[in-house]
């Protein structure tokens, strides 16, 4: 009854999860909200976990990775190319959960805080020179008028 490989669709407050034993079968179909996720990952036997990779991935990848579990993070582009029918949250964590068992998938390696730190601060630096470069472009046009 445990699983071997789970799969996680992450979203904004609840989580899609879909886990399969060594012989493929499906042993768990569960919705849980983001309070209940951890404490419910922390109750399984170390497994494989596949999640698509985002910013809020690597910090669930952190967590589980503490609990002894194997955390694996997809592109986001691979998933669809598992999905067996429409796309919807279980469908999703159907899929993320057969993409993550293939054993030619590529991953996405875990970001650390630090890294995750030094790329937000990239990012700011980016949106301040984009928006200095608007306003002035902005201030001559004016001024061409």
């Amino acid at each position: 009854m445990t699983p071997t490989v789970l799969g996680i669709d992450l979203a904004k407050n609840v989580f899609q999860l879909h886990g399969v034993d060594e012989q493929g079968k499906v042993v768990i179909r569960k919705q849980l909200t983001r309070p209940n996720l951890l404490s419910f990952v922390a109750q399984l036997a170390p497994c494989r976990i596949g999640m698509e990779a985002c910013q809020g991935a690597h910090s669930w990848a952190r967590e589980m990775r503490k609990l002894g579990h194997e955390v694996r993070l997809i592109s986001p582009q691979f998933v669809p190319l598992y999905r067996k029918s429409h796309k919807n949250d279980p469908n999703d964590a159907a899929a993320i959960c057969e993409a993550v068992s293939r054993p030619h998938m590529r991953f996405v390696p875990m970001k650390e805080v630090e890294h995750q730190d030094i790329q937000a601060l990239h990012r700011a630096r980016q949106l301040l020179i984009k928006q200095r470069t608007a306003l002035g472009n902005q201030v001559r046009g004016l001024l061409s008028e």
